[in-house]
């Protein structure tokens, strides 16, 4: 018996990553959880393993991707929050990107469920 495919998915004990991992659960793929909040299991906790981004320790996050094929991203931020800015959130997810390269994974999955507006007052949304 062939073992299923792992998928990893950014947040999936939050909203939109918890229906990309029911969905991936339900297609018999394992699934791991990529958070900010390992210790938060989510409502299907027991199905799905969960590991820390490690962005500031770019090895170790690339060690938790190995063996992935797809990396299902939902990591942004709306608003600057605690010691996190949006230039941050996006040097993270280039350092995402790169780890998901370096460990093997063929292919990413960049999902947003933003309403941008080149009106916007917030950064993630307007030109540089």
């Amino acid at each position: 018996m062939a073992v299923p495919e792992l998928s990893v998915v950014t947040g999936a004990s939050g909203f939109t990553g918890r229906h990309i991992a029911r969905r991936l659960l339900n297609m018999n793929e394992r699934v791991l959880n990529l958070t900010g909040h390992p210790e938060r299991r989510g409502k299907m906790g027991d199905q799905i393993p969960a590991v820390p981004f490690n962005f500031g320790k770019p090895d170790e996050l690339t060690d938790s991707l190995r063996g992935a094929t797809t990396l299902y991203n939902t990591y942004w931020i709306r608003f600057p929050h605690g010691t996190l800015t949006f230039d941050e959130a996006v040097r993270n997810t280039i350092t995402l990107i790169r780890t998901a390269k370096d460990a093997g994974i063929r292919r990413f999955v960049h999902v947003s469920v933003t309403n941008p507006s080149f009106d916007s007052p917030l950064p993630y949304f307007r030109e540089s």
